[in-house]
């Protein structure tokens, strides 16, 4: 993986994380009931605690592997945005159910690409 590939890609999904944060504390805490606003602050945590992590791996990326890379960005896509999308549908009063069991599947590669990082440091 090429360091600066890694650095973007947690900064701009660092960028969103704070957009994201932004749209769900200003505009969307008059439409979400509290559980959804809790769900929305979890995807929007999750990512970036995750963004955050990439930056860092980014400055150690030639000892980091791809897999690494790709378990935590596709994670973060699958997960956060997953739980994007199933709050402000439902909220619509649409509810996009097949995403339900996308978040499980973005979480998993989270714990993967957490499971590759020790394994790795040993």
């Amino acid at each position: 993986m090429i360091q600066q590939h890694i650095i973007i890609t947690g900064a701009i999904f660092g960028m969103l994380s704070v957009i994201f944060g932004a749209f769900g504390a200003h505009a969307l805490k008059k439409i979400l009931s509290t559980d959804q606003l809790h769900s929305f602050e979890t995807g929007v945590k999750y990512q970036m605690y995750h963004a955050i992590l990439l930056v860092a791996l980014g400055f150690n990326a030639e000892s980091i592997s791809s897999a690494i890379y790709w378990c935590f960005t596709i994670g973060i896509v699958l997960f956060s945005f997953s739980i994007y999308g199933l709050v402000i549908s439902d909220a619509k009063g649409k509810k996009l159910r097949f995403l339900g069991p996308i978040t499980p599947i973005g979480g998993l590669l989270l714990v993967i690409g957490w499971l590759l990082l020790l394994i790795h440091a040993f």
